[in-house]
């Protein structure tokens, strides 16, 4: 898209700073180790409205235990490079999933299953702090259900669904109000991809794994957001507060 594919200072802060709270937070990320200034001159239209200014440049340096996304198995499926695909994933679940046994025939199926629930964990747990990831494509969406990626992210300061901390996502498909959806089309590309791998029996099932991915989420939303009231045990109006304070905090 004619970037050139460099960072400016002040979204490196920005950056540095929002991976470290959110780790702090206690939700999955990559880490900022280092964050270096550049001599080279960049320049940028900040608010995209005509006026181009120039800024110091910046690098990030970031860690993680794995930077393999669902783009990764995505891009090997579409190419109909199957045999390293299977290499590739059998690595990363030896590497990364040391709970799935490798002589099993239902590893990749157990894999997904992992995948689809840690997905709905990670993204619940961006809902319960507000954050708003704002480019949720499939390149972006760790295997290992890691944050991985800061870079036009928001917090909202009140509950707005509508929220898009992405200035060129004109449609609002990142909103914050549909990163859940957004998570289970990006499950769903990933079962697109295993599905070579797995016989019919398994793809059945793993269709089925797939389907139970909103229980999965709004449980775990609603765990979060207990957690954030106070409330104890199991009362049938929770999930009517929980919606009611949300809805007051709209209106406000």
């Amino acid at each position: 898209r004619n970037g050139d594919g460099r960072a400016v200072l002040r979204s490196s802060v920005r950056e540095f700073l929002c991976s470290e709270a959110m780790h702090y937070l206690g939700i999955p990320t990559s880490r900022a180790a280092s964050l270096v200034v550049s001599d080279d001159d960049v320049w940028r239209d900040q608010f995209y409205n005509g006026n181009i200014r120039k800024e110091r440049g910046a690098v990030v340096l970031r860690l993680a235990k794995s930077w393999f996304r669902i783009g990764s198995l995505e891009i090997l499926a579409h190419a109909g490079e199957l045999d390293l695909q299977r290499r590739l994933l059998d690595f990363i679940i030896q590497e990364h999933f040391p709970s799935i046994a490798m002589n099993v025939s239902n590893r990749y199926l157990e894999f997904f299953s992992t995948v689809v629930s840690e997905t709905a964990n990670l993204i619940a747990l961006w809902m319960s702090v507000g954050f708003a990831h704002g480019v949720c494509n499939t390149d972006n969406f760790s295997l290992l259900s890691i944050t991985i990626d800061y870079g036009p992210f928001g917090f909202l300061d009140s509950y707005d669904p509508n929220f898009v901390p992405n200035t060129s996502d004109d449609e609002g498909r990142y909103k914050i109000g549909n990163q859940a959806n957004v998570g289970l089309f990006n499950l769903s590309k990933l079962l697109q991809a295993l599905k070579p791998l797995l016989d019919p029996r398994q793809k059945q099932l793993a269709s089925q794994i797939l389907e139970g991915y909103g229980e999965h989420y709004y449980i775990r939303f609603t765990e979060l957001f207990k957690t954030k009231l106070g409330l104890l045990g199991e009362n049938e109006d929770d999930n009517y507060l929980i919606a009611l304070l949300l809805k007051v905090s709209l209106l406000c």
